[in-house]
């Protein structure tokens, strides 16, 4: 099959390449996508899991991509829950070859089955920002309807799924950012907009019940003194090294959840929750893609069949 894969680390992303690859080895619990659309992070080239399979082993040459929709092709002996021919999208394993390539093995239950309606564009652009959301906001902040929730990196992929998720539940919006991307976020349903260029910024928000951070570093150490007593600080930029005086504070990595994925899709299909599609690549565009994404707005979405 064609996959896009790189054999150097140290390469990076100019180690990218298109070329013919193994079709991917089917296991218990697993299917084979058929690939139509599939979706990258521009930093995971960095991440350690990309490199090592679920043992710690060397698996180089790795192919990138974790957001898939597509069909499955191929059901393993002792799979349930899905079946050939049938639409899906998720979010594959971290320890494994991922989506840019024309077939990828996942584990079934990292699946959801992608609605008629919905095209495998929006269903490659959904997994990643709604799981991570979903999980930041529900599952790790415990949010509740009538709270105030702070959203770092409001205009980014994440940050908007946050920003809809949140609103949508009923809480009050804060949505930060750099000045010129205002209107984006006030347009995904922040009730206020803080320019985070602006000094003083913090300044302006009073208390909040949840920090969900999407940046790190300084914004993400200056936020703990925002917390309403009992709040929860929710990163997904790296652990947090000031914690507030009365609350939580806690870093996650997003995780495959079916569940969670039938809740962002119902969400969709009501009108409720739409990712922001950027650019459109060939599979043979995906090398150049990776390249270009940093500072680009919107997913980027790699169209393979």
């Amino acid at each position: 099959m064609k996959a896009v894969r790189t054999h150097d680390r140290d390469a990076a992303v100019d180690g990218l390449v298109v070329e013919e690859a193994p079709y991917p080895y089917v296991g218990e619990g697993d299917v084979i996508v058929r690939v139509r659309a599939a979706c990258f992070t521009p930093t995971e080239l960095d991440w350690p899991a990309t490199w090592v399979d679920r043992g710690g082993r060397d698996r180089a040459p790795v192919i990138p991509g974790h957001e898939v929709s597509g069909e499955v092709a191929e059901v393993a002996v002792g799979t349930t829950g899905l079946s050939a021919g049938q639409r899906v999208m998720g979010l594959t394993d971290w320890n494994r070859d991922g989506t840019l390539a024309e077939y990828v093995a996942v584990e079934a239950r990292n699946l959801a089955p992608l609605p008629a309606g919905i095209d495998h564009v929006q269903g490659a652009a959904l997994p990643m920002p709604g799981l991570t959301a979903w999980q930041g906001l529900f599952v790790h902040g415990r949010l509740e309807a009538g709270q105030s929730v702070l959203v770092h990196g409001a205009a980014g992929g994440v940050g908007m799924a946050a920003t809809q998720l949140a609103g949508d539940a009923g809480a009050r919006v804060i949505g930060t950012g750099r000045g010129r991307n205002r209107d984006v976020v006030m347009g995904f349903g922040a009730e206020v907009f803080l320019d985070l260029e602006q000094p003083g910024w913090e300044d302006a928000v009073g208390r909040v019940d949840l920090v969900f951070d999407a940046i790190g570093g300084d914004v993400l150490d200056r936020s703990a003194a925002l917390l309403r007593p009992g709040g929860t600080l929710v990163t997904i930029a790296e652990p947090p090294t000031v914690r507030p005086e009365d609350g939580r504070a806690m870093y996650f990595i997003v995780e495959p959840d079916r569940g969670h994925l039938l809740e962002i899709l119902r969400k969709h299909r009501e009108g409720r929750l739409r990712p922001l599609v950027g650019a459109v690549h060939p599979l043979d565009q995906a090398p150049e893609a990776f390249r270009a994404k940093k500072g680009t707005a919107g997913k980027t979405v790699i169209r393979v069949a």
